[in-house]
């Protein structure tokens, strides 16, 4: 039997509002992009790993750290609302028309949330390969808050309701959360999907889909320079992905 196609996408546009450049800004001495492509290359069952960027710049420092570059993201594809599955399906239509590439499976792994390990990838793998009625798996970890206590608000009415419901406490907003269902995040550091699910489905995830819980350390996802130094710090108490040297300055 044949070794299972493994693709690996990291995907980084050059636009950030909120950060710019986050992409490239160093965590931990190297830039962020650099984790994601790091993990996918010392994950066993990954077979290529590519970026998928709008910048010659991101894409010269991911060539750097062993990315692949086999192109540049169109600009439609890189806007502030552009979605993973533009990206995606835009990567995996380019491979099929350019070089008759079809992966048996494609991992998504996200630059802004690189706290996660090669354990947990290469498992994430294991587990969907071996689950083929399942189209995806996911990162989740317990979420400190209930959406069972989450409320939407009628400003023109000054009127509140609840975002859930339950069927059968009627007032469950108003026990206590232990008594409430345990509900979990999506954190976003991992995904694994078939590549049908994309091109077919036209979803990121379609259904089943499989979860894989994580303990909330793992829950980073940078948006400010706040989110940099928590991930530093995360690096330094779990298992994870880093790097045992820093990048020389100036």
């Amino acid at each position: 039997m044949s070794r299972p196609n493994v693709l690996a996408i990291v995907q980084a546009r050059s636009g950030s509002k909120g950060l710019p450049n986050k992409n490239l800004l160093p965590l931990a001495g190297h830039p962020l992009i650099a984790y994601s492509i790091k993990a996918a290359l010392e994950t066993p069952s990954i077979t290529r790993t590519i970026i998928s960027t709008d910048s010659e710049t991101i894409a010269n420092v991911a060539a750097q750290y062993g990315a692949e570059v086999p192109f540049i993201r169109p600009a439609e594809f890189a806007q502030d609302l552009s979605t993973d599955f533009d990206v995606f399906d835009h990567a995996l239509r380019w491979f099929i028309e350019n070089e008759n590439y079809r992966p048996d499976l494609v991992v998504q792994l996200r630059p802004t949330s690189p706290v996660r390990s090669v354990h947990h990838i290469e498992d994430a793998i294991q587990r969907l390969l071996k689950t083929p009625e399942a189209d995806s798996i996911r990162t989740i970890t317990l979420s400190p808050v209930t959406p069972y206590k989450l409320w939407l608000y009628d400003e023109e009415a000054s009127t509140m309701k609840p975002l859930m419901s339950h069927p059968t406490l009627p007032e469950f907003y108003n026990e206590p959360r232990q008594k409430l269902p345990p509900v979990y995040w999506h954190i976003g550091n991992l995904d694994v999907i078939r590549p049908n699910v994309i091109l077919e489905k036209k979803s990121m995830s379609g259904y089943p889909i499989l979860p894989y819980v994580l303990p909330f350390d793992y829950a980073i996802d940078i948006d400010d320079l706040v989110g940099f130094r928590k991930a530093e710090d995360t690096m330094q108490l779990v298992d994870c992905v880093k790097f045992n040297n820093r990048l020389a300055e100036g």
